[in-house]
């Protein structure tokens, strides 16, 4: 049996590492406490190719991008990327002032690529009455007639949350540098739900009637959470449906919703007024406050209705949904790229580190590499892979084919920069009779439970095997990606842990993609190491059953123009 996965991005952003290969797994975060404290101020934690500022605090709800090509318009994403006439303009939620959260803004970068980025000036700041407080996520719709509009939640003088929209101040101009917020802002304000709790418009769509249609998150006063529907003939007077697209028990609030159709058919990305073809369904994700993990439901969007009946659900319980990312991972945005016909995803990273250390580095936050999202052939749940720009980084290459690991093997990859580096690797186990069998009836929520007690130090039958990226030559310090190969009652798990098949290295983040990227998982490190330059990958097997290496891939990437 094979298995495929690829590690990306080796700003190292991994959840854990070890300070002895034998020991317990731990966790280890740098702040102000240690004696080394200032060692995290260092450039050697700053990314060479995920988006961020120059400095300061960066945050979720990347504000779509938008490509214009053959079609009267196309959709735009709640605070992430949009093309529009052939650019692409990543709009994201910024502190201009701090590392700290906190005076928000929407940055502004443009780009032609979705990889090298050039900063303009801010595209909102808190001006008026009904954003006084803020310049919160929101989205950005293309209108007929190549016009573009930003519809966004601000925090009004009174606190309340309220959406607004704003247009740019020239519309031939191709970077749109400047954008006005007219008067009769705000276009919606909190009916029958708390006015503190009602947030982040998602990306528009255009009914057969003509209608724009939008959901806003919010919280109800019986602490329901709700994904509100709201309609429009003019994108200017708002009308709210009287029910929901989507409610659930389950969460007290659901914030940063992305609607959008998939087909069941190809990979390639819809427009987000897709509908009613025979073979497309609709994604549905929500970020959950009360523990900010963004989960998603597959299912039919009824537009007579204008509801979301979700496929596959036996129970309303959050935990039970998938997950895009079992890592440092939310705030995520999609967008349709019209001149590739792809959708692309994007997510906020945030430090795992304390506050303290982020005014001491001055800055906080990265973006994910931009990952093609798509139905998986099943039709039960999506799959991501880092876009193909992404390649154009990768130089100096080293392979492996048909290398055998054995109990307690250990293989060091070397050839490229283990702190930057983009890695794809196959393995394949000859037989399955040996797995574990699963003690207890897991649940999707288990698995990082699973992870933590079953680290990649403690021994097994078909895993734990993987990689060690950033890793010292001692091992004293690494981070380990691994899989574990169990037997239920009735077939065969992997367990995959970050602690992944595509790597993804970039100093201080890691992103995994495992089974094609069915499974991703980000996490965000600091190990020591960076700092002298001792860093290592290997290939390891903790587990009793010989694993093979059917072929690995690892390029040294270079580094991005960004900001």
């Amino acid at each position: 049996m094979a298995w495929r996965w690829r590690l990306i991005s080796f700003l190292l952003w991994l959840p854990s590492f070890w300070n002895d290969w034998n020991e317990p797994c731990r966790r280890h975060l740098l702040n102000q406490d240690s004696k080394e404290a200032f060692s995290i101020a260092s450039k050697q934690y700053r990314t060479a190719f995920h988006f961020q500022p120059p400095q300061n605090w960066i945050n979720g709800f990347p504000a779509s991008l938008i490509l214009l090509s053959t079609v009267s318009y196309y959709q735009q994403n709640q605070i992430g990327p949009m093309l529009y006439n052939g650019i692409y303009h990543l709009f994201y939620q910024y502190n201009p002032y701090s590392a700290k959260w906190g005076n928000i803004t929407w940055g502004h970068s443009i780009s032609t690529d979705l990889i090298n980025w050039t900063p303009l000036d801010i595209a909102l700041r808190p001006s008026e009455p009904f954003d006084l407080q803020g310049c919160w996520s929101g989205s950005a719709t293309i209108l007929p007639g190549n016009k573009p509009v930003i519809l966004y939640t601000g925090i009004s003088e009174s606190g309340h949350n309220v959406q607004n929209i704003a247009l740019p101040k020239n519309i031939s101009d191709p970077f749109l540098l400047e954008w006005v917020k007219p008067p009769y802002n705000p276009v919606m304000v909190a009916e029958g739900v708390k006015p503190t709790q009602f947030r982040d418009p998602s990306t528009c769509w255009l009914g057969k009637d003509g209608l724009w249609r939008t959901t806003v998150g919010a919280e109800d006063f019986e602490k329901k959470a709700k994904a509100l529907l709201y309609r429009s003939k003019d994108f200017v007077k708002w009308t709210r449906a009287e029910q929901p697209l989507f409610s659930t028990d389950s969460s007290s609030m659901i914030e940063c919703i992305d609607f959008f159709p998939v087909s069941a058919k190809w990979k390639r990305g819809l427009d987000g007024s897709t509908i009613e073809a025979e073979d497309v369904k609709h994604v549905l994700k929500m970020g959950v406050f009360d523990n900010s993990h963004d989960y998603y439901l597959i299912g039919k969007y009824l537009e007579e209705l204008d509801e979301f009946i979700p496929e596959n659900v036996v129970e309303d319980d959050h935990r039970m949904w998938l997950r895009y990312d079992y890592g440092s991972f939310y705030a995520s945005k999609t967008f349709f790229d019209a001149e590739n016909r792809r959708r692309v995803l994007w997510a906020w990273s945030n430090e795992s580190d304390t506050i303290s250390d982020d005014i001491v580095k001055g800055w906080a936050g990265v973006q994910t590499v931009p990952r093609t999202i798509w139905l998986d052939e099943n039709g039960k749940q999506l799959v991501q892979w880092p876009v193909r720009e992404l390649e154009s980084l990768r130089m100096e290459k080293v392979e492996l084919k048909d290398v055998k690991v054995s109990k307690g093997g250990l293989i060091e990859i070397k050839g490229v920069k283990a702190s930057q580096a983009d890695i794809e690797v196959e393995f394949e186990f000859p037989e399955l009779k040996k797995a574990e069998l699963i003690y207890h009836d897991w649940k999707l929520d288990d698995a990082q439970m699973a992870c933590d007690e079953m680290c990649s130090s403690v021994p097994g039958s078909i895993g734990p095997f993987g990689l060690l990226v950033l890793a010292s030559h001692d091992l004293e310090e690494h981070t380990a990606i691994f899989f574990r190969v169990f037997k239920t009652s009735t077939a065969h798990a992997v367990l995959m842990c970050s602690d992944q098949r595509k790597y993804v290295i970039d100093h201080s983040v890691v992103e995994s993609f495992g089974a094609g990227g069915r499974t991703c998982i980000t996490a965000r490190v600091y190990p020591k190491l960076l700092l002298t330059g001792d860093t290592h990958i290997y290939v390891f097997n903790n587990g009793s059953e010989t694993v093979k290496i059917t072929k690995l891939k690892a390029w040294e990437m270079a580094k991005a123009r960004i900001n």
